[in-house]
């Protein structure tokens, strides 16, 4: 554990619990919040998922948008790395492949904040448990 000097100090160390307190809130009402989930297995950080999540992260912070950014293993779409699986509160999962820095941007201001499926949606082509019953 760190040692506080300053006042500075003192601040950085209640910015970072505060942020810490604030994904343990989401993740006990994940439904109420945007999840974002990106795909870091061995092929996607091959292809820059690493970098497309930390852009997540920080612009979700830098937008004032309430979400949660996770990694993930494989979602089985290894050719279209890096993948990205969004939720928005009361919808169903839409998953983006040959995400780059570019489309995460347009993910963000067009589905994101405004409902509006863009280009380089992967199709679901599975049933899930769920549906079954």
């Amino acid at each position: 554990m760190s040692q506080i000097k300053s006042l500075a100090d003192l601040r950085k160390k209640r910015e970072e619990i505060k942020a810490e307190m604030d994904t343990r809130i989401k993740a006990i009402d994940p439904e109420n919040h945007v999840q974002i989930k990106v795909a870091m297995a061995t092929c996607g950080i091959a292809a820059g998922a690493k970098e497309i999540m930390e852009f997540f992260v920080e612009q979700l912070d830098r937008r004032n948008i309430q979400g949660v950014v996770t990694q993930t293993g494989c979602m089985g779409y290894c050719y279209a790395e890096p993948t990205v699986e969004i939720t928005l509160p009361g919808r169903e999962p839409v998953v983006y492949g040959f995400v780059d820095l570019k489309r995460a941007d347009q993910i963000i201001e067009k589905y994101i904040k405004e409902g509006e499926l863009i280009d380089g949606i992967i199709p679901v082509n599975y049933e899930t448990i769920d549906s079954k019953e």
